[in-house]
């Protein structure tokens, strides 16, 4: 079964990066529209997949999850509440955006205050990428293949030294994509990517629910319902890790922010 698992994960990960080459050759990366913005040419799926695994990584698959099985599933506010902010970025805000021709956060600060306000965001949010995190990211995602493939016990290396291993050949592989393909590479991996992903995280809840049924997914959801029905309340309380009121008057206010 690992086997399996190892060859479908690797023949996914290559065909990704073999499609992403594939329809980014033509695109010019010498130019700045090119490079940073794909040419201009990607189509509303590839920019809404794109968003979505942006938004969504090893800090949902893995941290939210962890946090969901400890306490509820009170914890998804913080996705269920962001659309709510999207919304209005899409029919309010991001016209606006566009109709004055910026494109990033920085470009806006430059238009409203100067250059060196554009230079010190861009260096903070660099920083705060690079510091806090995609290490976070890292670290979770290469545990998590640890985990699966149990890399430290075939290659011998203890947990710690395989994590950072295997979060660097991570981190590699990402500055390929972006080095070497720009924006239109990373949008396209991150739409097929984003693919996997729900249908990974589908499969997950499914098979969990049918072996915690022992075979049978309806007893597995019946079990869940009779022996743990706390796990599913996303209503919360005083106690919970995100409290109701917390939803209307922090998740909101800091969505919009």
């Amino acid at each position: 079964m690992l086997y399996i698992t190892v060859i479908t994960f690797l023949l996914y990960t290559c065909f990704i990066a073999w499609y992403s080459w594939h329809k980014t050759k033509s695109v010019d990366l010498n130019s700045s529209d090119g490079y940073f913005l794909g040419g201009r040419s990607l189509t509303g799926i590839v920019i809404a997949g794109s968003l979505l695994l942006t938004n969504l990584s090893t800090e949902q698959m893995v941290g939210l999850n962890g946090q969901s099985y400890g306490s509820s599933m009170v914890v998804m506010a913080w996705e269920v509440t962001s659309p709510i902010a999207l919304i209005f970025m899409a029919f309010v805000f991001l016209p606006r955006y566009l109709k004055a021709g910026i494109t990033t956060i920085p470009d806006f600060l430059e238009q409203r205050y100067d250059m060196r306000t554009r230079q010190i965001i861009s260096i903070l949010f660099l920083l705060g990428y690079a510091m806090a995190y995609l290490p976070t990211v890292l670290y979770s995602g290469a545990l998590v293949l640890d985990t699966i493939f149990s890399l430290s016990s075939i290659f011998g290396f203890g947990d710690y030294g395989m994590v950072l291993v295997v979060s660097l050949v991570i981190g590699v592989v990402g500055i390929l994509y972006v080095v070497l393909g720009g924006l239109r590479a990373c949008a396209l991996s991150d739409t097929m990517n984003g693919v996997g992903l729900i249908v990974g995280g589908l499969l997950i809840t499914i098979l969990g629910l049918v072996a915690l049924g022992g075979g049978d997914l309806v007893d597995g959801v019946n079990t869940l319902l009779q022996k743990e029905p706390e796990k599913l309340n996303s209503i919360g309380d005083s106690s919970s890790p995100v409290p109701f009121v917390t939803i209307f008057f922090g998740l909101l206010f800091e969505h919009f922010a």
